[in-house]
């Protein structure tokens, strides 16, 4: 099969279509009635507990089971047909790479296996391992090793590419190097769809986050709507301003953590919360700020749990 890059149809359909999802395994219902439309050329994380049903999801985007009712639509085809086209691709979390050869060997193989391959010098380069293509792949560290799983998954040019924890067990620059290589592909107009424990990594690289629980949506926005829609905020003030055992008990506060010098409160009702402050004189060094993605997941999960 030739290695030279061909032309690719124009994406004009949503690159992933779910509608009315449904996958049960026995008595344990992981996807309910699941919809959701991701347009072309974005970054969406996919976040959700254990249990929620997020990898279900991913595997029926990918062709791995088939749902019990409901359509699934990659590019507008049905997913076996977009994997054997070439349109969608994944990459694995772990599992070696092929001994005694080199990385550009390992590429160049999984190139001319793809009807519309990536071109040689810029999956290197997108991936970071221009500096690695006479490596062994056999000796890389785990961070390498994971660049270069990227980069297969990316060899085909998929249109759409997806990712289920793509930086687990990654020391801070490995992720923050996949990262890099992850916004310079979906810059070039293609979709990337990921799945992550890490929320900072939903927050600072995700267009879109969609949040899955009880095997349904339960949010889907900008990393800041979907923060947004968390009314509670946190009241930070020096600890030493008030007596440790009054912090719970003022008004709007559900949650009291201390850590060091400064207290931490988390309120339903912040402005009840910094009154009650000013009428103690407890407000020094004060400070209010939003919710987090984290505090964001936790409330809109908190009903989920993990089967047993």
């Amino acid at each position: 099969m030739t290695s030279t890059q061909t032309t690719r149809p124009a994406v004009t359909a949503p690159a992933i279509a779910l509608t009315g999802l449904h996958k049960s395994y026995g008595d344990v219902h992981a996807v309910r009635g699941l919809d959701l439309e991701i347009e072309a050329g974005r970054i969406v994380a996919l976040l959700g507990p254990n249990g929620a049903g997020k990898s279900t999801t991913l595997s029926m985007v990918l062709g791995l089971l088939p749902p019990d009712r409901g359509r699934v639509s990659v590019l507008g085809l049905d997913p076996h047909r977009a994997i054997r086209q070439g349109r969608i691709a994944a990459m694995p979390q772990d599992g070696g790479l092929v001994a005694r050869v080199t990385v550009a060997e390992l590429l160049r193989f999984v190139r001319g296996t793809s009807v519309h391959p990536l071109p040689m010098a810029e999956l290197l380069a997108t991936a970071q391992l221009e500096d690695l293509a006479g490596r062994r792949a056999d000796g890389l560290s785990g961070g390498q090793a994971q660049r270069v799983r990227l980069a297969m998954a990316m060899a085909g040019a998929p249109d759409v590419l997806v990712l289920d924890e793509p930086t687990a067990a990654l020391d801070v620059l490995s992720r923050r190097a996949l990262w890099a290589s992850l916004r310079a592909y979906a810059a070039r107009g293609r979709t990337v769809v990921f799945s992550t424990h890490y929320l900072e990594e939903a927050d600072e690289n995700a267009d879109r986050v969609v949040v899955v629980a009880r095997g349904t949506v339960v949010a889907d926005g900008t990393p800041e709507e979907v923060k947004r829609s968390v009314t509670h905020r946190t009241v930070a003030v020096d600890a030493a301003a008030c007596p440790p055992d009054r912090w719970a008990s003022l008004p709007g506060v559900t949650r009291v953590e201390v850590r060091g010098a400064r207290a931490l409160l988390r309120c339903n009702d912040a402005d009840a919360a910094v009154t009650a402050l000013a009428g103690l004189g407890a407000v020094r060094g004060i400070e209010v700020s939003g919710a987090n993605l984290d505090d964001a997941f936790l409330s809109l999960t908190a009903a989920d749990a993990p089967p047993s």
